[in-house]
């Protein structure tokens, strides 16, 4: 598989500021191409052996396998979670210049060049 296949990853914030402050930082990083910043939804889930229900700011971003692991370590230190949802999802298919850009939006090796 190549390394620069594209990833979609998705991850909840907990507001607004959170979601624009983590995008903007990952795109500027370039660990992402780009992020989308959906509307709140409703998460439930169980935390800690409780039922919790709590507004969250989900973000679908874009990159690529080879970007995967810093993107992950940085998505974890900007994120306020003490476990954020962080999932990737490999990009089956796509507008072939659309995955080009992605992948010369990001950065392309494991030391940051």
């Amino acid at each position: 598989m190549s390394e620069n296949k594209c990833l979609l990853v998705l991850c909840n914030t907990p507001d607004p500021e959170t979601a624009s402050r983590i995008a903007r930082q990952l795109v500027e990083e370039r660990l992402a191409a780009c992020v989308n910043i959906l509307p709140a939804v409703r998460s439930v889930y169980r935390w800690q052996g409780k039922m919790e229900e709590a507004a969250e700011v989900p973000l679908l971003v874009k990159t690529t396998r080879q970007a995967y692991a810093r993107l992950e370590r940085r998505l974890s230190e900007l994120h306020p979670y003490e476990v954020p949802e962080i999932v990737a999802c490999d990009i089956a298919a796509g507008l072939p210049a659309y995955l080009t850009w992605v992948a010369g939006e990001t950065l392309s090796s494991p030391d940051g060049s």
